[in-house]
């Protein structure tokens, strides 16, 4: 069985499901589950696997090809990158995504951006200080996001 038999997109309606699909590949190419030079699924495969269209799919793999995640061969199907430098660009691109949404998000709750920072701050001290304890507690801020601060 491979991995992607596993993926359960758990479709987010905020986001494309193509986008999802290379967000995923990308994060089991960073996480190390995808080596550069791994044969993907077929468009065909993948869309009976996920129980998505092929035009999804197809839509999903010509991203990854312009952006030179996937290339494809004729008559054996497509492969990884095998740009190993790549790992680290992608993992800066995936927390720059994240960071982004998160400031967003913190924004649209009325968060100016000093607190924003000040949140992230108390946040990581105490996820650090907590990160080797098996179940960690919930961890809150020393103050509340209010709208209009």
């Amino acid at each position: 069985m491979q991995m992607w038999d596993q993926w359960s997109l758990g479709f987010d309606d905020r986001m494309p499901i193509y986008r999802q699909i290379i967000l995923q590949f990308s994060r089991a190419f960073v996480r190390g589950d995808i080596q550069p030079g791994d044969r993907i699924p077929s468009i065909r495969e993948l869309s009976v696997i996920l129980k998505v269209n092929t035009n999804t799919i197809q839509r999903a793999y010509q991203e990854m090809e312009r952006d030179k995640l996937i290339s494809s061969k004729r008559g054996t199907g497509y492969f990884f990158t095998e740009d190993e430098n790549m790992t680290e660009q992608i993992r800066r691109d995936l927390a720059q995504d994240s960071l982004r949404r998160f400031v967003e998000e913190m924004r649209a709750l009325g968060c100016p951006d000093k607190e924003i920072l000040d949140e992230l701050t108390s946040f990581m001290a105490t996820y650090m200080a907590n990160a080797t304890s098996p179940m960690m507690s919930k961890v809150k801020g020393d103050e509340p996001c209010e709208a209009g601060s």
